[in-house]
């Protein structure tokens, strides 16, 4: 017979409706519409990068530098490349306000601004004034303007004054959005503008200091970027110089979205992935509804192949009609809620209807669609037309024959390379389909396990006398396969979140609850050397503080290893990522571990010697006797790796990646670091104190810190568990499918035990016990999965500790109870109602 007939056949079947492919569809179109949506939010801030790059990063083009201005070569080919060009130095520093009680302190991120800026786009004050006149001031004093947040903390007012270092300025307006703020990446303090000639006099950008210098060039508007980008750094190979460009403003933020977006993509493939175990158990269910159809084509002489290529035509146009009401829900979501989304996002989005994200979830519930169709199907195909009255797709073989095993495998490959492809992380697209795959088998056994077990629990003498648990046990282990869908569906999802859950718990108490039980209260940062002896005084007097700690502190850029571009020996490494700490000493200091190599002589005077963090060193490929060249406020310093050593940053005090001997850096400017260790309740007397001192010091608070980065971390989190329960609401959708397909055969169970005797109250709480008996073998299970997966990424990729979080593994079994409780009981009511001898005449 030829495909023509098939096609009418299947034709015919469909104008029956759709009934039976209700969850079908629902499964498909959430897994779709879950990829989609991911794709078209980060297509939509891409494309909000793109457009608003120059806006993003201040200009068509940055150089940046550390510690330093540009010198005037520099600048004279900046001026000669650029119609303008705008200096933006951007450091840390305390805000301070004088009070009756005393003086108020909060940590800034203070950008300082030449007459240019800013080149592109408009800072947006409260009251709406231009930027030059609030940065203008006053006769007295000169103007600032600060985010709401630190304003409020300090209690200031428009008009109020504060200090800077050693600069008081009158606060002119609130800022409410800098059209650069994407670009200056993760801050510990909200954002204070002033002018950069009015912090002459604040000692806060002394020689030494921590601050980065930012030139935006205004080029023309043919400029060749690339041409321009190889040009400086071929002209300031050594001088440390940083380029970025339109082509991508915000760097961090576009390298963020992305590999969020491909990490949610990922576990959309899961909510796919538990929705095929739906597709696939609502194919199953409605061959089964057909065996007499397929038995009759059997007996009118209709072969195999026309018979797999009816039932695949009708599947193939529901799956197509699924895949489309899942790309127009995940198209039509991110615009509708686009409003929401753009005020919560930090950057520019441009919300449309984007073809590459709507292609790619197509891609996947297509593959997908496939591989969980294709089982059932093939199962049909070698049945004899007797058979199948004997309902052939409940018995023979469980595995279909080898040509459409190879095709499965062939299409589950296929699905994982376009996966690589499209999100471009090999190894994590690997672990993730490794992990699906895994869970899904272990399900599976699992599946059989609990059957099997129920099958002999209700041979146990403890199971006599207590019928409801004894009819729940022998329907579990029964011949139907509720409980495998049911385990599947459920117990992938609930693994998702779980392993979700013990991963943001970990990494939760990896920043907090891992810190060593006696951590420093402050980091100071910017103690110029006269500054040092005195500062050390202070706190050594005073007997809240158990311990002070300091370095010589200065930041360089690992330019070239054994005389090649760093890069090319150590590839991507992060600490190749800017500029890195660097300090001297001469005697090794007493909690310092060398792992390889020796320390310097003390006083010793040749040639430059390295000593290198341990960990770091073996990641990168070096080795003793190694060259390595730092750039240093514009000065290369070559020097030789002596040695490696223990460097441990979980501690939360000084860690240094490189040390040098102290007569390679003669000369250079540079300040000190502190970490001081004291009693909670005397943290802001000292404060007060050095600050009163001090004034141009800054003082890191690490509880403060510690909260910062758990906030991201938190926000990380709930993106992660939005998807996660995506992929739980697909899996409670093929829940009620597996409940509605076995609702008939529970009518038909109901009846022959009211016949015999049953309570309606038993017979439900039969039916109770074993949604709930199924729900707690699935949640088990999931939680064995989700902490496996857990302890997997917590250890191998993030390389910290792993605890179990009990509490998320409680709420993941109650969770599955309560679930597969809903889904039963929902479908029980209608079998309970039915009358046996109605029930039983229509099964004669």
């Amino acid at each position: 017979m030829s495909l023509a007939i098939a096609a009418r056949f299947a034709r015919r079947e469909l104008r029956g409706g759709l009934r039976g492919f209700r969850i079908f569809l629902a499964c498909l179109a959430l897994g779709v519409a879950a990829i989609a949506a991911v794709g078209s939010v980060r297509t939509s801030i891409q494309a909000g990068l793109e457009r608003e790059g120059a806006a993003l990063l201040g200009g068509d083009a940055e150089m940046e530098f550390t510690y330093r201005f540009a010198t005037d070569e520099e600048r004279a080919w900046m001026n000669a490349q650029a119609i303008a060009v705008s200096e933006v130095t951007d450091f840390r520093s305390m805000a301070v306000v004088d009070g009756p009680t005393g003086a108020e302190r909060g940590l800034t991120q203070i950008k300082s601004v030449d007459a240019a800026y800013p080149l592109v786009g408009e800072v947006v004050l409260d009251p709406p004034i231009p930027l030059p006149d609030a940065l203008a001031g006053t006769d007295a004093l000169p103007g600032a303007v600060m985010e709401r947040v630190l304003k409020d903390r300090l209690g200031l007012e428009t008009g109020d004054t504060f200090r800077l270092g050693t600069q008081d300025f009158i606060l002119s307006a609130t800022l409410v959005t800098e059209p650069d703020s994407a670009a200056g990446g993760f801050a510990l303090g909200p954002r204070t503008i002033v002018r950069t000639e009015d912090l002459a006099n604040s000692s806060l950008l002394g020689a030494g200091t921590l601050f980065s210098t930012r030139y935006r060039l205004d080029l023309p508007e043919a400029a060749p970027l690339e041409a321009l980008e190889d040009e400086a750094e071929d002209l300031f190979e050594a001088s440390g110089l940083r380029w970025t460009d339109a082509r991508n403003g915000a760097p961090g933020v576009q390298q963020f979205v992305d590999r969020l977006g491909a990490f949610l993509v990922l576990v959309g493939l899961s909510g796919l992935a538990v929705g095929g175990v739906g597709v696939s158990a609502a194919v199953r269910a409605y061959l089964s509804g057909k065996t007499g159809v397929i038995a009759t084509l059997k007996t009118l002489g209709a072969d195999r192949r026309t018979i797999f290529q009816t039932y695949f035509l009708q599947i193939g146009a529901l799956t197509i009609l699924g895949i489309l009401l899942g790309l127009v829900l995940g198209a039509g979501l991110p615009l509708l809620l686009s409003p929401i989304i753009e005020a919560r996002l930090p950057i520019p989005a441009v919300f449309a209807i984007y073809p590459a994200p709507l292609l790619e979830a197509a891609i996947y519930g297509a593959l997908a669609a496939l591989i969980f169709t294709l089982w059932p199907l093939a199962r049909t195909d070698d049945i004899r037309a007797a058979t199948l009255f004997r309902d052939a797709l409940g018995s023979g073989s469980l595995l279909p024959a080898w040509p459409y095993l190879i095709a499965i495998s062939a299409l589950l490959a296929a699905l994982i390379w376009i996966a690589i492809w499209f999100s471009d992380a090999m190894t994590l697209t690997l672990a993730t389909a490794g992990g699906i795959v895994g869970v899904l088998l272990v399900l599976t056994l699992a599946a059989m396990g609990i059957r099997a077990l129920a099958r002999r629990a209700t041979k146990l003498r403890s199971t006599r006398g207590r019928t409801a648990l004894r009819l729940a046990l022998g329907s579990i282990g029964g011949p139907r396969e509720e409980a495998t869908s049911v385990v599947l569906s459920l117990g992938l999802g609930l693994s998702v979140l779980a392993a979700v859950g013990q991963i943001d718990g970990n990494l939760r108490n990896a920043i907090a609850g891992e810190l060593p039980e006696v951590a420093p209260s402050y980091f100071f940062v910017d103690i110029q050397n006269d500054q040092l002896p005195e500062f050390r005084e202070r706190l050594d007097a005073n007997e809240a503080v158990s311990r002070v700690d300091s370095a010589p502190m200065l930041r360089g850029i690992i330019t070239r290893i054994n005389d090649r571009p760093a890069r090319d020996v150590a590839g991507g490494h992060w600490v190749l990522d800017g500029d890195r700490g660097v300090t001297y000493t001469d005697a090794q200091p007493e909690n310092t571990t060398l792992t390889a190599g020796e320390w310097w002589p003390e006083d010793y005077t040749g040639p430059p010697l390295i000593s290198f963090a341990a960990e770091e060193a073996e990641e990168m490929g070096l080795a003793l006797g190694d060259t390595m060249t730092v750039n240093i406020l514009g000065r290369d310093i070559t020097g030789t790796i002596a040695s490696f050593r223990e460097v441990d940053f979980s501690t939360a005090g000084i860690g240094f990646i490189l040390s040098m001997n102290p007569s390679a850096l003669v000369g250079a400017p540079h300040t000190h670091i502190a970490t001081v260790y004291a009693d909670e309740d005397a943290e802001a007397g000292i404060l007060r104190e050095l600050a009163n001192l001090f004034p141009n010091i800054t003082a890191v608070r690490v509880r403060d810190a510690i909260n910062r980065v758990s906030d991201v971390l938190a926000g990380l989190a709930a993106a992660t568990s939005y998807g996660a329960s995506a992929t739980l609401l697909t899996g409670f959708l093929v829940l009620i499918g597996a409940a509605a397909a076995g609702e008939r055969a529970r009518t038909y169970e109901a009846a022959v035990l009211k016949t015999i005797g049953a309570s309606r109250g038993r017979i439900l709480s039969s039916f109770a016990l074993r949604a709930a008996l199924l729900g707690a073998g699935a949640g088990l299970v999931a939680i064995a999965a989700g902490i496996t997966a857990g302890w997997a990424v917590t250890t191998f990729v993030m390389e910290t500790s792993f605890s179990v979080i009990w509490p998320n593994a409680l709420v993941i079994v109650i969770g599955g109870v309560l679930a597969t409780l809903f889904a039963g009981l929902a479908f029980a009511l209608r079998p309970l109602a039915a009358r046996p001898a109605q029930v039983l005449r229509a099964r004669e």
